[in-house]
């Protein structure tokens, strides 16, 4: 009896442990869908050709184009070279060291895409708009240092923040994928409710404070 007793104390311990395995992968996968495929690129993007869509059809999308190259072509290549050289495990770049030397680069490059804009002669919208995205990689740079600040929680909402006020209120409808990339954020155990948390609202702040005073 004794004997019996215990294998099925066992076996319904693996069966437990199965379920838990079982259902673990479908909640990471979906997190992790959600963390790529919202990642700070793809908002980057989508901000850009929106806005210089706005300022001039297609001819906005021009400048959209050129601000894309500097806001998330060139990054997204300097951070596919690190990964290449071995320098940082993936795209999302998780060591707050790392992190850092690579939202450096990031502000140079974003920088240099806000002088050759107004080089260029690109409308102001444009301007403001990447100089917002600036202000932000550089409060976020500030605080990372000390603290590892959720940079996808800081772009998603700057972001929804910058279209509302291009687009106007109905842009907010957006505002539930602030919320899912953040719970992505922390349940991949990438960052803490507190930092995902403090992540949006700085992003949303310095970028919408950014925007209205250069725009």
């Amino acid at each position: 009896m004794t004997r019996t007793s215990t294998g099925t104390s066992t076996n319904s311990t693996a069966t437990a442990t199965a379920t838990a395995t079982d259902q673990q992968p479908h909640e990471s996968r979906a997190a992790r869908l959600i963390t790529d495929g919202l990642d700070p690129k793809t908002w980057i993007i989508a901000d850009t050709l929106l806005t210089g869509w706005h300022t001039g059809r297609l001819a906005g999308i021009g400048w959209g184009l050129l601000g894309c190259l500097f806001t998330a072509v060139i990054p997204l290549a300097f951070i596919k070279y690190g990964i290449r050289r071995g320098r940082w495990a993936d795209r999302h770049v998780g060591r707050r060291r790392q992190r850092i030397v690579v939202m450096t680069f990031i502000t140079g490059s974003v920088a240099v895409g806000i002088t050759a804009l107004w080089a260029f002669g690109a409308p102001r919208t444009m301007i403001a708009l990447i100089s917002a995205m600036l202000a932000t990689l550089v409060a976020l740079l500030a605080v990372t240092p000390a603290w590892k600040i959720s940079v996808h929680a800081a772009v998603s909402c700057g972001s929804v923040a910058l279209l509302a006020m291009t687009y106007g209120p109905l842009a907010l409808l957006a505002c539930p994928l602030i919320a899912v990339v953040g719970w992505s954020r922390v349940e991949l155990a990438d960052h803490t409710p507190a930092q995902v948390l403090a992540g949006a609202a700085v992003g949303g702040a310095v970028a919408a404070g950014s925007f209205a005073l250069i725009r």
